[in-house]
Formats: C-alpha cells, structure tokens, sequence
C-alpha cells in the first residue's frame, strides 16, 4: 500500500494520503484499519481519518508514541505500507438530528473529522469543540472548519481559545443551545469527563473507544469493554458505543495493563537511536 502524500500536522503527528482502492471503495465513518509498516512490525489500528472513493485513497493520522508508530512516521512519500487490514469496525450511523456538538480531544480530531463531514452533509447543525494541549498540537482545523457550522477551541495552557479543558466549552455550549446528540473523541479521561457533562444535561452521547487491540475480528478479545454491564469488543462491536454505559474506569485500567512493556520498548528503541 503505498504513501501517495505525507505530511506533519503537528510535533510528532504525521497525516498519510495511502493507495487503498478497495479499502476506499468500502469505507464509512467510524471504520478503521489495522496496519503493519514491515514483517516483524506491530499491528496498530488507526482510524481513516478520510477517504476518496473516486482516487482510491484513505487518510490516515499517527501520532509517534511508541517504537512502532515512530517507525511509521519516519515512512516517506512513495514508502509502501507491508499490508493494511479493513475496513474494519462498525460505522457510526449518520442521521439528520438537527444539531450535534461534536467534541474532539488531541488526536481525536482525525477519528471525529469523517462523523462531522457526514453529519454536515446530512443536514445537521454542527457545532465542533477541540481541545489541545497547546496550540501547536490542534490538527486538521481547517478541515473541521470546513464541515462545521461552528469551531471553538480550547488549549490546556491558554495558548489558543479558552484556557482550559474541553469540557468547559461543552458546558457552555449545551446551556446556550438545544442540543440532539454529542459525538465525542479522544483521551479515556477526557471522553469520560464529556460524557459525565452530557449526563449532567441529559443528552445523548456516543463515544470512539481506542481499547487495545490485536487482531481486529473479535477473536483475541484484547479491546473487550464493558458497556451497558455487558462485555462487547471494540473492533466488530464498535468503536462508537454509547457513552453514557461505558465502565470507563475498566477501560482505563486496561489501557494501563502493558504501560511498563511500552517503557522498555520506548528505551531499547532510544538506545538503538543512539547507536548503543
């Protein structure tokens, strides 16, 4: 699968245009992939981002944290990813409800960007908050831009639009408005945080869940959570649920269960860096 385009959208964040014809042809919101970048790589799930069905591509964002993924987007233009596996996952259906606020958190603009373009496109009032850490780190903001209706920012240290957290801003918005639904993507923290102010105005919320995962088919069970007191598997169930039923607490501790493996893969990698 080769890499028609790439480019940094932010430190450490890179966006990639791929040549997937029969992945494009197939594609909705709320699907992602399972990539593998070379025969002894990890398997890492990222959601498409976007997708052309007349070119045959999908976008697809990064963010280098880890060994694999840092390897990833030292990938060049022309580079060809080892294979790519989707479209997977369950897509999240597209209404016309009148208007959505769809909340986006760091990286969880890119998984966000296709249910706003569709919702847009369908009719409804969308109303976008995104948060970031800083500045430099807000993405795709031009083409949440695009598909909104309206864009509010907000930056943990005050250094674009509100100063503080996301949240603050969804608060704001569901006194200010009617609201039919909230789509909200991001960190575990800060969807569980949207999700206790959505419950706090009683409105419906639907959540992208990023549990771990392995296969993508429901096989291994590595990405169950639980939701609504019942046990369902991100990748043929989801990855959007319900908000309000999610064990958020679980889900946390689970993304915690290989925090020290990580470690260790992030040191070796920096001393082979280093040439050690």
């Amino acid at each position: 699968m080769e890499i028609i385009d790439k480019k940094e959208l932010a430190p450490g964040i890179v966006q990639f245009l791929v040549d997937a014809p029969l992945i494009a042809k197939k594609a909705e919101p709320g699907h992602f992939i399972i990539l593998r970048h070379k025969e002894n790589g990890e398997r890492i799930p990222l959601t498409i981002a976007d997708f052309d069905r007349e070119q045959g591509t999908i976008t697809l964002v990064c963010q280098g944290i880890g060994k694999s993924t840092k390897e990833i987007n030292q990938m060049k233009k022309g580079d060809a990813f080892l294979d790519l596996l989707g479209p997977l996952g369950t897509p999240y259906p597209i209404n016309k409800l009148g208007t959505v606020i769809c909340v986006a958190g760091g990286l969880g603009v890119a998984p966000l960007y296709p249910k706003a373009k569709a919702l847009h496109q369908a009719g409804n009032r969308v109303l976008s908050l995104i948060g970031a850490q800083r500045k430099e780190m807000l993405i795709m903001t031009e083409e949440m831009a695009a598909v909104s209706d309206e864009v509010r920012y907000s930056t943990d240290d005050g250094s674009f639009g509100h100063h503080g957290f996301v949240t603050a801003l969804l608060q704001q918005a569901l006194s200010e408005e009617k609201v039919s639904e909230i789509v909200a993507v991001g960190p575990v923290p800060m969807m569980a945080a949207t999700v206790k102010v959505a419950k706090e105005f009683n409105v419906p919320i639907v959540v992208s869940l990023n549990a771990l995962m392995i296969d993508g088919t429901g096989m291994c069970g590595g990405c169950r959570v639980t939701v609504g007191g019942k046990t369902k598997f991100c990748c043929v169930d989801g990855p959007a649920f319900d908000g309000a039923l999610v064990n958020f607490e679980e889900l946390l501790l689970r993304q915690r269960y290989y925090h020290e493996q990580e470690k260790e893969a992030c040191h070796r990698c920096r001393l082979e860096e280093a040439g050690k």
